[in-house]
């Protein structure tokens, strides 16, 4: 093992230092207890989310509700058999139901397992048996997605979800879990195997707050917006979590997206304070009603922001979109920050610097994460896989390492190269070829399939299928939508791939590897 250059260590600057040193000392403690952090220690009259609808109607929903909601809800809960270390999936989309729903989790000291609104069955199937929750909260409209999975405790968030709160008794004891108790179980996908179970312990959120602070810039006067999916890491980390702990209100928007949408919501609600995905900023971008916004800060994550979007923001945004760099097991760890403390004219092409309370360099040519420097740092483990978990670390345990490979130059900014493994970065999620390529295969057509992705203006990426048919005059367009719709319904409404090549035999290794990296370079024209 080489390590290329010593780790690039945080600022050193004093009020920087301590406002760490505070964060890990609130969210560490052995007495640590999230909806006192999350909720109760705030003003209950301050705004802690603006509910938005399609139509651009909206009302606050105060801490002081929140609390005496999720006190009620995590009494039906507790009902349900539900306590401390427990999982709870929830399948909802952005809503006050879900507010509600998460903080009441939190509030009994159980486990939040999130669920994407876009999967399928199989993928939720996998997912709640991986993590073991039996009990589940679902919005009406994707209850139909827990058919064929047993045993479970099903609580419909239907309309008479928040009017049936009022007759429960509220749920008043202080359940602490401490800064290693666990908060959240996401799963992230790899190249092979299942999906692997992330633990994020209640300490995540010194993580969390810093990223608020130092990266985004939230302050108490921004009117801020993260207008990511909660069922996915950085809406969740930083759209709910991330706000709740620093106590900065966010826009949550029930809805779609659309740019004519997305330009209501900027300009009735006078965002100042903005977070999305590079394809966010693109879409907007090919927009030509969408000017003449006045941001004060602009932010990117989920996949390398492309150069074009900073030539529109700044005359249409009227400032630059910075972009940052993180993983589910990481959180954000380097970043253009925002703070006048940290800020920094950016390097094209650069994700910047670590963020205050990480250390990072180079091994092996892989982006790497210094452990040991590295007091923000939460990751330890995956559930339930040893030897996932060790891949991730150097062989003295000093580094974790991120898979992605990477550089830094002489001034400590650090440049994404591209992934070394074949997790596929579409619109900001993080796709696994397995996961697309095992519902692919169970056409009775298909042979063999390799799943790859591809650069794409608008995505910044989009998964094409390599497909080997049993019987090869059955190629055509009647068997792409096929095997199309087949991803949609088997595994995820947005996963599913833009163009299929039907090929004679896929490009291996002497073992049997499929070489995933030579069909990435294949420029198909069929």
């Amino acid at each position: 093992m080489s390590d290329s250059g010593t780790a690039t260590p945080s600022s050193t600057d004093t009020v920087i230092a301590d406002t760490v040193a505070e964060y890990l000392q609130r969210y560490s403690s052995a007495d640590a207890c999230a909806a006192e952090l999350l909720c109760d220690r705030h003003d209950p009259a301050a705004t802690a989310f603006t509910i938005i609808d399609e139509h651009l109607d909206s009302y606050a929903l105060t801490y002081g509700e929140l609390g005496l909601k999720s006190r009620q809800f995590a009494s039906v809960l507790s009902g349900h058999g539900v306590g401390r270390g427990d999982c709870v999936a929830v399948l909802m989309a952005k809503s006050e139901e879900l507010l509600v729903a998460l903080l009441a989790i939190w509030r009994l000291g159980a486990v939040h397992v999130p669920l994407f609104t876009a999967f399928a069955t199989p993928a939720i199937k996998l997912r709640m048996e991986a993590s073991g929750a039996r009990v589940v909260v679902v919005d009406p409209d994707q209850v139909q997605k827990l058919d064929g999975t047993t045993g479970l405790d099903v609580i419909l968030a239907d309309g008479d979800f928040l009017p049936g709160l009022a007759d429960q008794p509220e749920f008043t004891e202080r359940v602490a879990v401490g800064g290693e108790g666990m908060l959240v179980q996401l799963f992230t996908s790899g190249t092979t195997g299942n999906p692997k179970g992330v633990p994020v312990p209640l300490r995540a959120l010194a993580a969390f707050e810093a990223y608020m602070n130092f990266a985004l810039d939230v302050t108490a006067e921004d009117v801020f917006w993260n207008a990511a999916d909660p069922g996915w890491a950085y809406g969740l980390y930083y759209g709910i979590l991330g706000p709740m702990a620093a106590g900065r209100a966010n826009l949550l928007l029930h809805a779609g997206f659309s740019t004519e949408l997305f330009r209501g919501v900027f300009f009735k609600f006078h965002v100042s304070n903005f977070a999305s995905a590079p394809t966010v900023y693109r879409s907007l971008s090919r927009d030509p009603k969408v000017t003449g916004i006045s941001l004060r800060r602009a932010s990117s994550a989920g996949e390398p922001l492309t150069p074009d979007v900073n030539v529109w923001s700044a005359a249409n945004l009227g400032i630059e979109v910075r972009d940052h760099y993180g993983q589910t097991e990481l959180g954000m760890a380097i970043c253009n920050c925002w703070h006048p403390a940290l800020a920094e004219t950016v390097k094209p092409g650069s994700m910047g610097k670590p963020l205050p309370g990480f250390s990072a360099g180079i091994v092996d040519g892989q982006v790497a994460v210094d452990i040991t420097a590295s007091p923000l740092n939460w990751f330890t483990e995956y559930v339930n896989a040893p030897e996932k978990t060790a891949e991730r670390y150097s062989e003295d345990g000093r580094w974790y390492l991120t898979g992605d490979v990477g550089r830094v130059d002489d001034d400590g900014f650090f440049f994404f190269t591209s992934r070394d493994d074949d997790v596929i970065l579409m619109a900001g999620y993080r796709i696994g070829p397995f996961d697309v390529e095992s519902v692919m295969v169970t056409h009775p057509l298909v042979a063999e399939v390799a799943v790859v992705g591809k650069p794409d203006e608008l995505r910044g990426e989009v998964l094409e299928a390599y497909v080997v048919l049993t019987d090869p005059a059955a190629a055509g367009d009647a068997l792409v939508t096929e095997l199309q719709q087949l991803v949609k319904t088997g595994f995820a409404a947005h996963a599913y791939p833009r163009r299929v090549h039907f090929v004679q035999e896929l490009p291996k290794t002497p073992s049997g590897k499929v070489q995933r990296f030579i069909l990435r370079k294949l420029d198909d024209q069929s």
